[in-house]
């Protein structure tokens, strides 16, 4: 079970996105775009960038350009950082606010329909032994 242990849960991961890009399909945004909005969401608001790069283990370069089109589709603004010149700092706008909300709602359907017939126990130990490879990850580094 071990060696099929990464597979699994790189299956289950790639499944949860194409079913919640699928029912996100109408609002026009990818996955890129709307993983972007829940970490910056997620994060706070009033991220820099780079904070938010960081969390999310890109490239500034390549977050610049997701948050170029999300800010073409009007889901964040970027404003001044009141301490530093060079940096901005991002905010949902009220129609970001409005897509998350949406994609909030959407989310939590599709996670209660692939958790059916699921215990809150195997769940529960499910997340402590996901918390525990991550820490196991992060000792390798």
């Amino acid at each position: 079970m071990r060696d099929q242990f990464p597979f699994a849960v790189a299956r289950v991961t790639r499944r949860w996105r194409k079913m919640l890009d699928e029912r996100l399909k109408d609002l026009g945004v990818t996955q890129a775009r709307w993983s972007t909005m829940v970490y910056l969401d997620k994060g706070g608001e009033g991220l820099t960038q780079r904070e938010l790069a960081s969390l999310m283990a890109i490239e500034n370069p390549t977050l610049v350009r997701l948050l170029d089109s999300l800010e073409e589709q009007n889901l964040i603004e970027r404003r001044p950082c009141p301490n530093d010149r060079r940096a901005r700092r991002l905010h949902l706008t009220p129609a970001g606010r409005a897509f998350m909300d949406d994609l909030t709602v959407r989310a939590e359907q599709l996670r209660e329909q692939m958790l059916d017939g699921i215990s809150d126990d195997d769940i529960e130990t499910t997340v402590r032994v996901f918390t525990k490879i991550l820490e196991n990850a992060e000792k390798q580094k």
